[in-house]
């Protein structure tokens, strides 16, 4: 694979064969064939998944290893050529799926290695007969090019030239004077055009004796099996046009018949007077954001006709963000790395039982320090940055490539952790274009506003940094009630509740913003949105007092140890995690004592694994050293490390009556935890083994219940320095 797409194998390798070459019947980037898995029936594959997890990558890609072998098409169905028609075509003569049978047909018309173009007259017919619809004026050179550039998709020669061959010009000249003529007999001047433009496309289709005519006029009677055609391809032509102005589910039956059309055009040449042989393995056409119109259309059509028996040769692979879509409501679901050595796939009787449906996992902790240290070469690499990347991304690919591009431009300026990397300017390189043909539009900003525009494109970023400071739906409306315009409020916070559940983002207890990589990226947004922070501290300021309604503090009867304190971190918000909360933010300003004071008060009353994920809880926390923590230190400095190890803050004396030794060690074992989990840091490993003493030395104050924190001794300082989420059991 050319551009490192580690954790992909199954689909592109060649040794066994992977998904793609026993779809394609060619190896990647070889011209080399591969048996088939499925010869007939065969999957529509949809790579599905949230933003970030590379499946515009993964087409990408697939492109690369078969163009010039096959023919292959990619569309990205978010593209501004999907949006709406081009000047002057009326509408109800155009739509997305039109659109996208037209581009994915130039595509694949294109000669591949020793074949050359494939004509698509079927559907250039049908596609004159739905633009006719709207050639009711006399803007003559605007119907021309409309019609040259339909009808160039029958062209079986490597025209390359600006000027239509002399056969296209012929037919369309001929197309606009019968549009000429019925517009001059026409009272108005804007009577109907379709019919004579229909004739006078199947009299053009019609003429000659060579080959290439006898295929257009079979490709031409083609349409005289369309519903209620009786055998008139005029009609068929004329019915297919009306349908498609009608709109609604009479255009979706007129798309439906467009994209079979081009399959049939596809099944001709492969399978008709060209010998198969010519071809080698199948054409492939890549579906990129198919969430969107034409996307979702494009799918129900090849899917539906599948189900009904009208087969295609095409491997069809596709990106869908989220994780399912109503059309695909019985297709079966595989991972990536169980489709290896066979897809495990089999029909059957509904159309969405046609597709393959493939949630695209993270990377591994094992593949992140690959990305890292490939991007980075001739670099001396911290050894720890690269766990620790994998800490932050989650094995995100978008998040752990630019990165990677990240240390590899600014690790010689000196920056070393995550957090460096993220607020470091990255300049972006030649191939990380904008839109179309427009290259890189900036030279150069921090990589977390890179990272954020990919992850959270358009509206709303402003109002979902401020969120992310939230736990629930409750307190992410007590934000916005005071922090947001007046016109937000709750409806707003639903909509991006919406949003998160259409884009496939996880739902996790305990956060508004579930995925974590994108929580601290819109942290660190928040935090540096003005010089001195007051957004931030006024988000945090706003939840304590929002949690502070608890009639008890710590220890009393809705603190620790009450009657609510079986309710677990991340549970649903009852008096103890209302109380964990209001630490977890004044743990963020930089205040920790009573969140010192609450793991001491509780440490010999609860279960000891639900003190455990209280622990973990709190130490989440987001910290920035422009917030010394207790007030101590310059601004920008990190104390964590040193008071985790005893070396400073002692902080306040507890109370008296209280466990001194014991309140000292919950706090080097809060800061160690804080520091060694903190996904833009890099882990310290003294302090790690620091956080083993610490939870070994506890387990012999609990004997009779001292397996839990046992563990937590031996596998959360690995967690941490692995980048792994500190395991909970």
């Amino acid at each position: 694979m050319r551009r490192g797409l580690h954790g992909r194998g199954a689909l592109f390798d060649t040794e066994p064969p992977g998904l793609a070459p026993r779809l394609v019947g060619l190896r990647p980037f070889q011209h080399g064939q591969s048996p088939y898995e499925h010869p007939k029936d065969l999957p529509f594959v949809v790579f599905a998944g949230a933003r970030g997890l590379g499946k515009s990558t993964l087409l990408a890609e697939l492109r690369a290893a078969y163009q010039g072998h096959t023919p292959v098409a990619l569309i990205d169905c978010e593209a501004d050529e999907f949006t709406g028609p081009p000047a002057r075509r009326p509408r109800e003569v155009w739509s997305p799926v039109s659109q996208a049978l037209v581009t994915i047909a130039e595509q694949l018309a294109e000669p591949v290695a020793d074949a050359g173009r494939i004509p698509f007259p079927r559907l250039a017919a049908g596609l004159l007969a739905v633009a006719a619809g709207g050639w009711n004026d006399r803007d003559v050179p605007r119907i021309r090019q409309e019609a040259e550039r339909i009808l160039l998709l029958n062209d079986t020669d490597s025209w390359v030239g600006t000027i239509a061959g002399r056969w296209v010009g012929r037919v369309s000249a001929r197309l606009t004077d019968a549009l000429a003529d019925a517009l001059t007999g026409s009272l108005s001047g804007t009577g109907p055009v379709v019919e004579p433009v229909i004739e006078a496309t199947l009299e053009a289709f019609s003429e000659g004796v060579s080959p290439t005519h006898r295929r257009l006029r079979k490709a031409a009677t083609w349409y005289r099996d369309h519903p209620n055609a009786g055998g008139n391809p005029k009609l068929g032509l004329l019915l297919l046009s009306g349908h498609f102005r009608a709109g609604g589910d009479a255009r979706t039956h007129a798309e439906g018949h467009l994209v079979r059309a081009l399959l049939a055009d596809l099944d001709d040449a492969y399978g008709g007077s060209l010998p198969r042989g010519h071809r080698a393995g199948r054409p492939v056409v890549l579906i990129d954001n198919a969430q969107s119109t034409p996307g979702v259309g494009l799918i129900g059509a090849v899917l539906r006709d599948r189900a009904g028996g009208i087969a295609d040769r095409v491997a069809f692979f596709a990106g869908l963000r989220g994780h399912g879509h109503p059309a695909l409501r019985n297709a079966t679901r595989s991972t990536l790395s169980e489709l290896a050595r066979t897809s495990g796939w089999e029909p059957g009787g509904t159309a969405s039982s046609r597709a393959l449906l493939v949630p695209l996992s993270p990377l591994s902790p094992d593949d992140t320090p690959r990305v890292v240290e490939a991007a980075c070469r001739g670099l001396a690499v911290p050894s720890r940055l690269p766990h620790a990347a994998h800490r932050l991304t989650g094995g995100s690919p978008l998040g752990t490539a630019l990165l990677a591009e990240s240390a590899r431009q600014n690790l010689p300026r000196g920056a070393v952790t995550p957090g460096d990397l993220l607020t470091a300017r990255l300049v972006p390189r030649p191939e990380d274009d904008g839109p179309e043909g427009e290259g890189p539009q900036h030279d150069g900003r921090p990589a977390y506003r890179e990272l954020l525009d990919r992850l959270v494109p358009g509206d709303r970023r402003t109002e979902l940094a401020l969120l992310a400071v939230a736990h629930d739906h409750e307190s992410a409306c007590a934000l916005a009630a005071a922090r947001l315009p007046a016109g937000f409020g709750a409806a707003g916070v639903l909509a991006l509740e919406a949003r998160f559940a259409e884009e496939g983002l996880p739902t996790v207890p305990g956060q508004f913003v579930g995925d974590p990589l994108l929580r601290a990226l819109l942290l660190l947004d928040l935090y540096r949105r003005e010089p001195d922070h007051d957004t931030w501290k006024a988000a945090h300021r706003t939840l304590i007092h929002h949690y502070t309604d608890t009639p008890d503090g710590p220890g009393g009867p809705g603190g620790p140890g009450g009657p609510d304190s079986s309710d677990a971190p991340g549970a649903p918000a009852g008096r103890e995690q209302r109380v964990l909360y209001r630490l977890h933010h004044e743990l963020a300003l930089g205040a920790a004592e009573s969140a010192v004071t609450y793991l001491r008060d509780t440490f010999h009353r609860v279960d000891p694994r639900e003190w455990l994920a209280a622990l973990a809880f709190l130490s989440s926390a987001p910290y920035r050293p422009g917030t010394a923590p207790d007030g101590r230190g310059g601004p920008g400095t990190d104390d964590r490390a040193p008071v985790a190890l005893g070396r400073v803050g002692t902080g306040p004396r507890p109370p008296e009556g209280a466990d001194t030794a014991l309140h000292l060690r919950m706090r080097r074992l809060l800061y160690g935890l804080w520091q060694v989990t903190d996904p833009l840091m890099l882990p310290d490993p003294v302090v790690a083994e620091r956080l083993r003493s610490e939870l070994e030395q506890l387990s012999r104050l609990r004997p009779a219940d001292a397996e839990p924190l046992r563990r937590a001794s031996r596998h959360w300082p690995k967690d941490a320095l692995a980048g792994r989420p500190l395991r909970l059991c």
